[in-house]
Order: C-alpha cells, then structure tokens, then sequence
C-alpha cells in the first residue's frame, strides 16, 4: 500500500477544497492512503512516514504565499521528503494570476530536498496536466474533475513506482 500525504496552506478555503478533490482522486485507487493536512496541522510524522508528498498554495502577487515559504523553509530538515515522488497544486483568483509560478516555487522546494517530481505532461491525454492543477477561486467548483483527475494519476504513477 502507497500512503500520499496533502500540505496545504488556505486561507479562504479554496485550497483547502482543491485539496480534499485531490485526496479523493487519490482514494480512487487501489492500495492508496491518502491523508490531507494544512501547514498549521500537519502531523510530521505522518508525513515522514508518506511515498509521496503534494504541496499546495494559494497564489498571492503571482507567488508562493510567505507562510508557505517560511512554514517549508523551517521545517525542511524534518519533513524526510528525499526520494519520495512529490507533486503540487495552485489556486489564483484570476487567469494569469500567477498559479504556474507558485507550482513551480513548490516543485523546486521539493527538489532541492531530494524528491523526484511527478508530471504527467501529455501522455495521459486530455486534460493536460504538466506541473500541476491550477483552479481559479471564484469558480473551483468547475475545477473539480481536474483536481480529483490529477490526484489518481499521482496515485497510479506512485503505485507502480519503487522510490
């Protein structure tokens, strides 16, 4: 059995809800765990224990917002992300709000803590999904089906690998 943990910081509760549809895309799997905590809850020795981790933001002047930063940063040593697969999430209050960015903040945290990044680029088909799911906060609910979409893929690739 695989055991994918969510981080996420929220503050209006839109991350919080993309998180919980990535969750239930992860549950869709068989021989997945998932498990979803905000920075300010998360249990570190469950996330320690985790095959993978996704990290998730919301986008504030089109970046990782400072409590995320600073909450990563301050744990990084303790979080025993090497060689677990990570992946990440945004969400922005408008097009172009800067969603990407905060991905990509994300994924070089995990990076640079040893983790290999999952990207289902292409090869699953429509929708496409590179770095991550991006969900605009004043309508998420029509973002559902790609976040819940994003998170069986994770989980499926993370089935068949052996970090």
């Amino acid at each position: 059995m695989k055991h994918i943990v969510i981080l996420y910081d929220s503050r209006t509760g839109t991350t919080k809800q993309a998180a919980a549809w990535i969750k239930e895309g992860l549950q869709s799997v068989d021989d997945v765990r998932a498990d979803c905590f905000s920075i300010q809850e998360a249990d570190l020795a469950v996330v320690r224990g985790a095959d993978g981790v996704i990290l998730g933001a919301p986008t504030y002047f089109a970046s990782l917002p400072g409590a995320m930063k600073t909450w990563l940063e301050s744990h990084a040593a303790g979080l025993g992300f090497a060689g677990k697969l990570g992946g990440a999430f945004a969400t922005e209050q408008y097009v172009h709000g800067g969603g990407e960015t905060t991905i990509q903040e994300l994924l070089t945290f995990e990076l640079c803590c040893g983790m290999a990044v999952y990207s289902g680029g292409s090869s699953f088909g429509t929708p496409i999904i590179h770095l991550g799911p991006v969900g605009l906060s004043g309508n998420i609910e029509e973002f559902r089906e790609l976040f819940e979409t994003y998170g069986k893929r994770f989980a499926t690739f993370c089935t068949k690998q052996s970090l």
